[in-house]
This record gives structure tokens, sequence and C-alpha cells, in this order.
């Protein structure tokens, strides 16, 4: 039976390289889907992973119809098997509907891949929908890891290594003004002081946190 499945986690546990496998596999047995991304690292159309696999995609925007496209698509005399979307956080819950129609007018199963939370710790729009529609929610299994070695459960935006709390709710990681604008995963306590691990290291080598040298220190008092 067709379902509309969420595979959720953290940033750099391995949720575009899942996304590939699954059409993979899929594809190995005579099957043909439509793979959906948006804003992927590889440019505009792919899905990527940073193992450095790739693959042409539909590249989605804010006006993207699902449903317009499959039903298009098989018009054509297109298969379509199953459906993949990565980064579906970032989708409109409007889309996330249109999805689930699919699931459940077409019978064609849609595989859901994205985070759930961002930088705030909110929930994105197409995450929260995914969550309320969704037949299955499954966590991916390959933990990303703070730079503590705690399990990664949060995602931070950060400007030259300094976490920062305001902010649109997607910014994707540039350079922008000679400052770097980029990502990193965290465990819920470092996510919660804004600990990255360059604020981390620049506290470990402060003179603040510096040993003391005892002669110094009885010198000091003579």
């Amino acid at each position: 039976m067709a379902e509309l499945v969420f595979f959720s986690g953290t940033m750099d546990c391995g949720k575009s390289t899942l996304a590939l496998q699954t059409a993979y596999n899929y594809q190995q047995r005579g099957l043909a889907g439509i793979i959906f991304a948006m804003n992927d690292r590889a440019g505009a159309g792919k899905l990527s992973s940073r193992l450095g696999l790739v693959t042409d995609a539909i590249e989605v925007t804010p006006t993207t119809d699902f449903w317009n496209v499959v039903v298009q698509a098989r018009q054509g005399g297109q298969r379509v098997d199953f459906i993949i979307c990565d980064e579906i956080q970032f989708y409109s819950r409007e889309q996330v509907d249109q999805l689930a129609r699919i699931v459940d007018e077409i019978h064609i199963s849609v595989w859901g891949f994205g985070i759930t939370t961002d930088f705030l710790t909110q929930l994105f729009p197409g995450s929260a929908r995914m969550l309320e529609l969704a037949d299955r929610v499954e966590r991916l299994q390959v933990e990303a890891l703070c730079w503590c070695g705690k399990r990664a459960t949060h995602n931070a935006r950060t400007i030259d290594g300094i976490m920062v709390t305001e902010g649109e709710q997607v910014v994707i990681g540039d350079t922008k003004d000679d400052q770097v604008v980029s990502y990193e995963v965290l465990c819920r306590y470092h996510h919660m002081r804004a600990m990255t691990a360059a604020s981390a290291h620049a506290a470990e080598i402060s003179p603040a946190t510096l040993p003391l040298d005892a002669n110094r220190v009885e010198s000091a008092k003579d």
C-alpha cells in the first residue's frame, strides 16, 4: 500500500544519502520514480550527498504543484512508481497536502527527507505538516555528533563560528559581507548555551581559563 513517510534527522545524519540509496534500490528493481530536491549543495535540479553521490532531480520552488507534476507525467506516458522529496522542511504546508493527496488518490508512495526544526529549534512548516500527516515518521539511525562527542539533536546557525539566535528561518550557508554564514549540529546542552566548536576552543585558550602558574602566584603574594 502507498505510504507518506517522513525520514527526519539533524544535518549530517545521512538524509540525502538515504534518499539516493532508496531511489537506487527501487530503480534496480525496474521501478521508475520522480526525485524532487531543493537548495541542494550541487545546484538546482540536483540531489547530492556529502559522500559525493549525485543524481538529477526536479527543483522545487514555492510555486511547484506536485499533483500537477505527477498527473502531467503520467498523462505523458511516464511511469511514476514512487516519489522522493529531499529537503522537505522547506516545502509549504500546501505542498505537503498535495503529496498526501498523491498517496491517497493515485496510490504512489512518497518518501520525504528533511530536518525537523530550524536554528531556533522551531518547526519548519513542511516538517510540521509532515508530522501531522505522515503514515510513518522514521528517525535516521546514523547519528550526527556534537563537537563534544554526544549525539547532536539541534541545528545551529553560525556567523564566523559564533552561534546566532535571530534572523530569517531559511538562510543558505554562504559568505556575505565578509562573514561566513554556516551551520553546525550541537547537542541540546551546548545549543542551549550557544557553545559551538569555535567558541568552545576560544574559551579553552582564553587567558581567563588557562591554568595559573603557581610560582608566579606566590611571587605576586610576596
